[in-house]
């Protein structure tokens, strides 16, 4: 598919929005505590997320600022979930510490991957799969702060997908570290250079 140069495109815009609800999101939580507009973030999030890549494809508006924006978008969302429910102590603060480790050890990657002309590897369906989990456990883990068979049957899906996505999660990060050592190990191995022409 054709990547185009243009920053203000279609799918840029809505990750840009998407992007301005993390903030959004903390203050609903940590603020009033309006739980209730907090998960309608986190649903439009969700739709959002799903629909910048949908319409990228369709209008032919993938571009490398939408690559970057997207991953952030979704990593600033957990980060930020994470936090709002730790300090709500809806979720052991270990859980939020282990999340965001995990993204710091790829992180540490990346200087080694440079040394190949890489600046990131391609995201692979596990890591996809690991963080639709997450993003599906951290509303029903809100959801499930209350009272009654709803509150309670939330709970119990949330930390369940909760478990999968922190096992995915990490099982992601390991195969991406897994990557980066075969690449470092193939000393002929570098990324394809462009034609500047």
């Amino acid at each position: 598919m054709v990547e185009t140069s243009r920053v203000l495109t279609i799918p840029n815009v809505i990750s840009i929005v998407r992007l301005f609800g993390v903030p959004l999101f903390l203050w609903l939580v940590l603020g009033p505590e309006a739980d209730g507009w907090a998960l309608g973030v986190l649903l439009l999030s969700g739709i959002s997320d799903y629909l910048d890549g949908y319409l990228a494809r369709r209008l032919h508006q993938t571009s490398k600022i939408g690559e970057i924006l997207d991953p952030v978008a979704d990593r600033l969302y957990i980060l930020a979930v994470v936090f709002g429910l730790a300090w709500r102590d809806i979720i052991p603060w270990w859980l939020a510490v282990l999340l965001p480790a995990r993204d710091l050890f790829l992180w540490g990657l990346v200087p080694f991957l440079r040394t190949r002309g890489y600046s990131a590897l391609p995201v692979h369906f596990l890591g996809k799969a690991a963080t639709a989990n997450l993003l599906y456990a951290f509303p029903l883990l809100l959801l499930g702060d209350g009272e009654g068979a709803l509150a309670t049957l939330a709970d119990v899906f949330g930390w369940a997908f909760a478990i999968w996505g922190t096992g995915l999660y990490w099982w992601a990060g390991l195969l991406y570290a897994w990557q980066v050592r075969k690449l470092l190990a193939d000393h002929d191995r570098r990324a394809p250079t462009l034609d500047a022409g």
